[in-house]
């Protein structure tokens, strides 16, 4: 199957490994403003202490019922996250596994890190164990593409499979780039989104040592360590996760009767080109003006906005900045949340999971809070804060989700409404 020219393009399928593991649906706790956040403890060999850090852990996964013990043994925990998600969202897009797919159906995945956890146990095994190497599969259980060739491999996709890794941008531009090809018509479908598990006790400290990891001496103090646009606000909470969707050309999904969420109608992108780690309210702006006009919509024509939202001190008043120099006056009218206040940070699989709240979020007319914000930082007012609970009984045709990236990667998609028009 080909196309040509420009295609409209919709999500119909939607998967994640839910971090809340209960019987209660994942939007559902969002709209409610609960927390999967809990105090970890991480164990090290001597001469290191082991210490606590709020982390979001899928604690209810279990690879081998998930996805049996075939891939599970030959995989890192952030290929079987991605692997298990993208199963997910193939299954509500209404396929099965097994089902011929066209020869360009393909895959577009997002990883910041890949496998971590392996690598870590790695350099464990050689350099404090003293084992002579590490094990044989160390380089296709750590290789960033692993969960995209996996995914590919599975649903016979046999088209482009690709891996982006651009820090917390990578599975917002995973979508993205995913949205161009079948666009384009190179593609009549894509699974998109991405995985992330950096759980490890090293990269924990890591993050620690650069000041943006939000701090919790206890279990009630976890539960909202995580507080984006907060006047206390202390940085973020680390998990881990996969998220994926499934993108398809609108006629194809048409013509095979599937359940259409919304469609994804555009997408930005820019460099803020000025430092490493520090973010830009001129790029971020870009990204944003860039994604308004790939899918030829006013900025008030957004109804809601799923924010980056970090909770560290410099990275929120920019965000908020960069709104407000997009949107203007409809700035004060637009209501903005962050998730990851309840689902955490999932670093380069952490565009997929607010993509994926995002379409939810349209596709019910209901928008979640950004939890623990009962006071909002004057560097962070001048839109409309989403606080307490969700918001029901919504209407909205558009919304936006932005993900900005360390090394200035700024990444925004923009949703709307499906129509048949």
């Amino acid at each position: 199957m080909s196309f040509s020219g420009q295609h409209r393009v919709v999500v119909t399928g939607v998967g994640l490994i839910d971090p809340f593991g209960d019987d209660t649906p994942f939007f559902s706790h969002l709209m409610r403003g609960d927390s999967a956040t809990r105090l970890s403890r991480f164990s090290l060999q001597p001469p290191h202490e082991p210490f606590t850090q709020p982390t979001v852990q899928c604690r209810g996964f279990i690879p081998e019922t998930m996805l049996g013990k075939a891939i599970s043994s030959m995989t890192d925990r952030y290929s079987q996250l991605g692997i298990a998600a993208a199963f997910s969202a193939w299954q509500d897009a209404g396929f099965e596994r097994g089902q011929s797919m066209p020869d360009n159906a393909g895959v577009s995945w997002g990883t910041g890190g890949g496998g971590v956890l392996t690598v870590d146990k790695g350099y464990s095994d050689f350099y404090e164990r003293g084992k002579p190497r590490p094990s044989p599969l160390s380089v296709v259980f750590t290789m960033n593409n692993a969960a995209a060739a996996h995914i590919a491999i599975a649903l016979g996709l046999g088209g482009a499979c690709l891996t982006h890794s651009v820090a917390c941008a990578s599975s917002a531009i995973s979508i993205g780039e995913a949205f161009r090809r079948i666009r384009s018509g190179e593609a009549p479908i894509m699974v998109a989104g991405g995985s992330e598990a950096p759980l490890s006790p090293a990269m924990m400290r890591a993050w620690e040592a650069m000041r943006v990891i939000a701090p919790a001496a206890n279990e009630d103090e976890a539960g909202c360590a995580c507080r984006p646009f907060h006047s206390a606000r202390s940085g973020f909470v680390l998990g881990e996760g996969g998220a994926a969707l499934v993108l398809e050309e609108r006629e194809h999904a048409v013509r095979r009767g599937a359940r259409i969420y919304c469609e994804l109608a555009g997408y930005g992108q820019s460099c803020d080109h000025t430092h490493i780690v520090r973010p830009d309210a001129n790029g971020q702006a870009r990204a944003i003006r860039n994604a308004l006009h790939d899918a030829s919509l006013h900025p008030e024509e957004i109804g809601y906005v799923n924010a980056h939202g970090t909770a560290t001190q410099e990275g929120d008043p920019v965000e908020i900045s960069a709104l407000k120099t997009v949107f203007g006056e409809h700035a004060r009218r637009l209501p903005v949340s962050a998730s990851k206040s309840m689902h955490g940070h999932l670093l380069g699989a952490a565009g997929a999971i607010e993509a994926l709240v995002t379409v939810l979020a349209l596709s019910r007319q209901e928008i979640p809070p950004t939890a623990h914000l009962d006071d909002i930082a004057p560097a962070c007012t001048g839109v409309l804060h989403v606080t307490g609970e969700g918001i029901g009984d919504q209407r909205f045709d558009a919304a936006m989700s932005s993900s900005f990236a360390f090394g200035g990667s700024n990444a925004v998609l923009v949703f709307r409404r499906h129509h048949a028009f």
